[in-house]
């Protein structure tokens, strides 16, 4: 069977060997096996060219399917390799090249900046790499003055990506490295000057101005509000004035793909070109090889007007490809054809692999060629609407099929009226992306340019309010489901097993498929009996945040602050995937005093699960002195105590010392020496992340 999925389907077999080498590199450490590499290489040809055996074909493929997880493994160390830098652990001067927009961010200004080099004296070490930089500038008028372009000589440190430490958190640290970033820095107010600016743009500098341009175009033409937001990302991919409650609208309908510009739009895109000229070469089949060219030269044109986003370049390559396959062939698309533009494509950019537009682009499209043309055969309507309706509906469903595993990974929500969402945003956001193009081309004719982006606006608005109406119907979605990646990836192996027995039924590939399912349903029901929630006190590394949670068995938990509530949203975006993984009820902020059977909170001193906490944001405890000390297990210091723990002596004998994420500085130092000093084990969540205690 390997070698017929090799003769007619090579990269169907290739991709997944390719794939399995990069998620190594990714995962392990990137040394470089060349003499394995050139070994297995020598083996390979000699097997190929010289073996006629059946066995020996067999063992060549194996050989070609450890090359290429080589390959692989290879080219993702060389992608990290590109963003490694070696930190020197203090201040120093640099100079530094703002090259991306800032961007405005609650507290502070982000500006992406490559490293030209260290200032030594009066001299410029130069970086050969130029790495990219986060930088970080406090909110003022000054830094609000920066601009892409900017030469910069700061005095900062370097650092680089690191994770807060809470339970099953983001990843910040790989994805940034995955992106290219080499490190973060914080640059405070004085520490930095401008000492120059490059007006040189690269190419997607370029693409960015335009984007901007033909936004400030759709400002003049009056698009505001949630329209103009929704316009513009999805034309041109700037998410930037989407409101909240418009991106939980479309989130909660299912539709939230239309707001990410990718495959689905540059497929409007070339389906409406392949419209227009495909019966232009019909006629005249010379003209096919350059109206296809022209074709991939006008969803280049249209990907350059987006800013070259990643997405749409990775949609429009699949699409080039997609459309110069089919000089041999008219059949558009096919699974071999999507492997192979999945594997050109990892090899240019081998990261792409965890990019989750990649991922949900591919699976759905390979989702939709095997389950939509037999879903499709199921019912043959007579007329032609049913017909569009019934294909639209089943090119949804297996698109659904391919995609709700890594939906659940990474949105951790199901949205059941899918169906009924795609059936009504597809065709709309295919007007409104046709009739956007033709709003830019009317831009000779101002008057007439304004008149039809009045009815754009209000078809916009018929899109809008018709999502709404559906995210509003009962049982509209299901929150805070949890899977992890072996579930995902179960699920995908039971879904290739089943592919196989429909294909061609054998007791065999019926057994392998039945296996493949019960594994997914045993280790599922394992997983969720190992993250069931215990009865535990957890300290979590989140800024401006302070607060215990105290959990139960059953499932209820609490938020204990210092003086006033707990900012519980703040604490869910960082913390919602752990709480779903542990099914966790909505927890319940508890500040003041508090009198529960299990819980008592009064003056902030905590009593939970024979466990006493004493919370210190202030010098409420400081000079008071006590008959008997009371014996604290933690003492919880957080932002705004400015004592010493001798102050303390008198009233608490304190076991374990927790500085909260937010206490830092100089105080924090000073009370870690002295429980150095007196020999009380002590815990900072900024530097060694979240504390979990079992009762």
């Amino acid at each position: 069977m390997a070698y017929g999925i090799w003769r007619n389907y090579p990269f169907v077999w290739l991709l997944p060997c390719l794939a399995l080498g990069i998620v190594c590199g990714d995962t392990l450490s990137h040394g470089c096996p060349w003499a394995c590499f050139a070994g297995i290489s020598v083996a390979f040809f000699v097997l190929l060219y010289a073996c006629r055996r059946l066995f020996l074909r067999r063992l060549a493929l194996l050989l070609a399917g450890l090359l290429l997880a080589l390959v692989g493994f290879q080219l993702a160390g060389l992608q990290w390799e590109a963003s490694r830098y070696d930190f020197p652990g203090h201040e120093a001067d640099y100079r530094l090249r703002i090259c991306g927009k800032p961007e405005l961010k609650a507290r502070s200004i982000l500006c992406p900046s490559r490293l030209l080099g260290t200032c030594v004296g009066d001299s410029l070490q130069a970086e050969p790499r130029q790495s990219l930089f986060l930088l970080y500038f406090p909110k003022d008028s000054l830094a609000a003055r920066l601009e892409r372009g900017d030469e910069l000589l700061v005095r900062t440190t370097l650092s680089p990506p690191r994770n807060s430490g809470n339970p099953d958190e983001f990843d910040y640290e790989r994805y940034l490295r995955r992106q290219g970033g080499s490190g973060t820095a914080y640059v405070p107010a004085g520490h930095w000057q401008v000492v120059g600016h490059d007006s040189t743009r690269t190419l997607r500098q370029v693409a960015l101005d335009y984007r901007d341009r033909v936004v400030a175009l759709y400002q003049r033409l009056g698009f505001r509000g949630d329209e103009g937001a929704v316009l513009s990302a999805l034309t041109v991919g700037d998410q930037t004035d989407l409101s909240e409650d418009i991106v939980e609208t479309y989130s909660v309908a299912g539709a939230n793909h239309v707001l990410s510009l990718s495959g689905l739009h540059i497929g409007f895109l070339y389906v409406l070109l392949l419209v227009l000229f495909r019966p232009v070469w019909q006629r005249w089949r010379w003209l096919k090889f350059p109206l296809l060219l022209l074709i991939v030269c006008l969803m280049w044109a249209f990907a350059f007007f987006t800013g070259l986003a990643s997405p749409v370049v990775r949609a429009v390559t699949m699409m080039s490809i997609l459309a110069l396959s089919t000089l041999q062939s008219e059949r558009l698309l096919t699974l071999n054809t999507l492997a192979a533009t999945a594997f050109l494509m990892l090899l240019v950019r081998p990261l792409w692999l965890f990019d989750v537009s990649f991922q949900l682009s591919f699976l759905s499209l390979a989702a939709i060629l095997l389950f939509q043309p037999p879903l499709y055969r199921l019912w043959q309507p007579r007329w032609r609407l049913l017909r569009y309706v019934w294909g639209l509906l089943t090119v949804s469903l297996a698109a659904q099929v391919g995609t709700v595993p890594l939906v659940l990974l990474y949105f951790s929500r199901f949205s059941t009226h899918f169906l009924l969402s795609n059936l009504w945003v597809v065709p709309l956001s295919s007007l409104v992306l046709y009739a956007a193009v033709f709003l830019l081309l009317l831009t000779p004719f101002p008057a007439l340019q304004g008149f039809f982006a009045g009815w754009l606006e209000r078809l916009l608005w018929v899109q809008n309010e018709g999502l709404r109406w559906i995210s509003c119907l009962p049982y509209a979605s299901f929150d805070h489901l949890w899977v992890d990646r072996w579930d995902v990836l179960l699920f995908y192996v039971f879904l290739a097993f089943f592919c196989l027995a429909v294909r061609r039924l054998t007791p065999r590939r019926a057994y392998a498929a039945l296996f493949a399912l019960l594994l997914l349903v045993g280790y599922h029901q394992a997983a969720r009996y190992l993250s069931r929630p215990r009865r535990s006190l957890v300290f979590y590394n989140v800024r401006r945040a302070p607060a215990v949670h105290c959990v139960a068995d059953d499932g209820r938990s609490w938020l204990v602050g210092p003086d006033s509530l707990p900012d519980v949203p703040l604490l869910a975006r960082s913390l919602e995937v752990h709480w779903d993984r542990l099914r966790l009820r909505p927890p319940v902020p508890v500040a003041g005093h508090c009198s529960r059977p299990d819980l008592f909170l009064d003056d902030g001193l905590l009593f939970y699960g024979g466990r006493t906490v004493c919370i210190l944001s202030d010098g409420r405890w400081r000079g008071k002195v006590s008959a008997s000390p009371l014996p604290v297990d933690y003492l919880y210091v957080c932002r705004g105590y400015k004592g010493t723990l001798a102050d303390l002596d008198g009233l608490f004998t304190a076991r374990f010392v927790v500085f909260d994420a937010s206490f830092t500085g100089y105080y924090r130092r000073r009370l870690a020496d002295e429980c150095i000093r007196r020999g009380i084990p002590f815990h900072s969540l900024a530097e060694q992340g979240a504390l979990q205690v079992s009762l």
